[in-house]
């Protein structure tokens, strides 16, 4: 194996793979990452057996096919230490990887590449659908945070992705809050299709994509979903259980409607959440005539209080919230006012952006008793 590309070229594919590649790993080839060299040219992978990132790299210059592992961490530090317009050389010398640029010479140990295991290359009863890096990236990041973490409700430490006719949607929950999101698509489908994505998997596909409107490719098998983003190839197992049936947990006839400036709620509830219980981080809203007071005490009786001007007619109504969970939601929206929909005092709220009628992300919170 032996090639010749410059310090960039090599730099980019091997940040893209990294986040997969975890530094401790109880199989030492997986702290590896696996470099193929063919007439395609470069393509590495990383791998936790969890979630698998192949990149590709053309190459330039000549080079000569082959295949080995290399410690990561070591080959990306050595890069990013490189200058930015060096050129490098790597090939393979009696089991070691040997790595020049300029003056610079470096030997790195190697594992054979038969080590390194591989998620299936085909996808069992794949179904596959394209939409853009923007919608997809939205979808994500307007719902990722409701996701559990280290749940015994395993299927709950994930996201849901469910297709059906021309609409992708995005499902998360921890069982206190659900965050959902839909995105229109060109797609066919006999039957609704849902796959569980987990936790890890959601983040590094989230780093992977960015904000424009190149196409990706959504490949949902019956074990693994794979996305192919440009010349990135991300493969995820998926988490083998029944999502909750969500639909059941969207409230429905609340008769209370709330509207209120976004950012200023924000800011009221942000204050407020400094003086709330550390440990439940309740704080109490106090609706009326057009008029919202947002309280939080804590053991040490101290107290905050915050009132704001809002558009609510509806009967008086005070009700618990954990403020955490409510900034999270704040912080998803972006319409410059939100609408929250609420019943009673032990009912759920719905909340989204109050220009969006067509809905396309819904936000529940589960109330407290304070």
């Amino acid at each position: 194996m032996k090639l010749s590309m410059t310090r960039d070229q090599l730099l980019k594919p091997l940040q893209q793979v990294a986040g997969v590649v975890e530094k401790r790993q109880t199989l030492q080839v997986l702290s590896n990452v696996l470099m193929v060299v063919d007439q395609q040219g470069l393509s590495l992978t990383g791998t936790d057996l969890e979630v698998e990132l192949v990149a590709r790299q053309a190459l330039d210059a000549p080079s000569s096919s082959g295949q080995v592992t290399v410690p990561c961490r070591k080959l990306l530090d050595i890069c990013r230490a490189l200058p930015g317009n060096a050129q490098v050389e790597l090939s393979l010398d009696a089991q070691r990887l040997l790595l020049r640029s300029g003056k610079s010479r470096y030997t790195l140990s190697t594992l054979p590449a038969n080590d390194f295991p591989n998620l299936e290359d085909t996808l069992a009863g794949s179904f596959s659908l394209s939409l853009s890096q923007r919608a997809l990236k939205r979808l994500i990041d307007k719902t990722a945070f409701a996701m559990a973490q280290q749940d015994v409700r395993y299927y709950l430490n994930g996201m849901l992705f469910e297709v059906s006719e021309g609409r992708v949607r995005v499902v998360a929950t921890d069982g206190h809050r659900l965050a959902l999101c839909d995105a229109d698509v060109s797609v066919s489908v006999p039957e609704r299709i849902q796959v569980i994505v987990p936790r890890k998997g959601v983040q590094e596909l989230s780093r992977l994509l960015s904000d424009d409107e190149a196409e990706v490719t959504l490949t949902l098998g019956s074990n693994h979903l794979r996305v192919t983003v440009g010349n990135v190839t991300f493969t995820s197992k998926l988490i083998d259980g029944r999502f909750p049936d969500y639909e059941r947990v969207l409230p429905k006839g609340g008769d209370r409607v709330l509207v209120a400036a976004r950012e200023e709620l924000k800011s009221s509830l942000q204050r407020a959440a400094i003086l709330c219980n550390e440990k439940f981080r309740g704080v109490r809203l106090q609706l009326a005539d057009n008029e919202l007071k947002i309280l939080a005490t804590n053991p040490d009786q101290e107290e905050a209080e915050e009132e704001l001007q809002v558009d609510y007619s509806g009967q008086a109504l005070e009700i618990g919230f954990n403020v955490g969970y409510l900034l999270d939601v704040l912080n998803a929206l972006t319409g410059a006012n939100i609408r929250a929909t609420l019943g009673d005092t032990n009912s759920s709220a719905l909340v989204r952006d109050h220009a969006d009628d067509q809905a396309d992300a819904l936000y529940v919170v589960m109330p407290m008793r304070l």
